[in-house]
């Protein structure tokens, strides 16, 4: 049984009616490339809920999920978890998009959104996350800076992966201490005919350089 089949109806009837709204602004907005019931259930909804055995074991409180877009993972996890949620993401529109569909879903006192870089986040909400997703976004060493500063003693961080290079996995390792991180799991699967891998990173000190840095150094001037 796959993890939406084990959800109770009434999750499972708002899993899927976000992704009816997100095809509907679809029409006007470039929210994602899927459209089709098939292809969505797959690659957004089950590849999205495939993180549910980490969040499991991340302490109890405040979830974000950074790049969120047309709100996956976030939208299907806090719907699944019931956690209280932020998503994150530097495009307004689709964050107004994802505000107007949450408050369709009757989820707007679970689910806010905030519109804005990470780094900026992090200014005014050091250490409030608990937990924090980041679903095909970027270098595992960039996710791990980025959150960093957002984390609380012991949070962690989700990185959904379809792949590793050796490098990648290198660099991550490298930066550890630096950001304050350690590895805490890492996990590979098939998603029907898809490679995916889920590696976490749980918040366990200070980082030893100041963060957050500046907007997009973590891209442009990786640690």
């Amino acid at each position: 049984m796959s993890s939406f089949e084990e959800l109770d109806e009434n999750k499972r009837q708002l899993i899927q009616r976000h992704f009816e709204l997100v095809v509907k602004a679809n029409e006007t907005s470039n929210l994602t490339r899927i459209t089709s019931i098939d292809e969505a259930q797959l690659l957004h909804i089950e590849d999205s809920l495939s993180g549910l055995p980490e969040m499991e074991n991340a302490p109890k409180g405040l979830y974000g999920d950074m790049g969120s877009g047309a709100g996956y993972p976030g939208i299907p996890l806090s719907i699944a978890t019931g956690r209280k949620t932020l998503l994150i993401d530097s495009r307004k529109k689709k964050m107004d998009i994802m505000a107007s569909i949450i408050e369709e879903l009757g989820l707007e006192d679970q689910i806010e959104v905030y519109a804005g870089r990470a780094e900026l986040l992090a200014r005014s909400r050091a250490g409030e996350f608990s937990v924090l997703t980041a679903r095909a976004l970027s270098k595992l060493s960039v996710l791990m800076e980025l959150a960093s500063p957002l984390l609380a003693k012991d949070g962690l961080l989700i990185c959904y992966k379809s792949h590793i290079d050796q490098e990648e996995m290198d660099d991550a390792l490298r930066v550890q201490k630096l950001v304050g991180m350690k590895l805490n799991s890492d996990r590979s699967f098939m998603l029907d005919d898809y490679e995916r891998r889920i590696v976490t990173f749980r918040k366990s000190g200070k980082p030893s350089v100041r963060l957050p840095r500046l907007e997009g150094q973590a891209q442009k001037n990786p640690l």
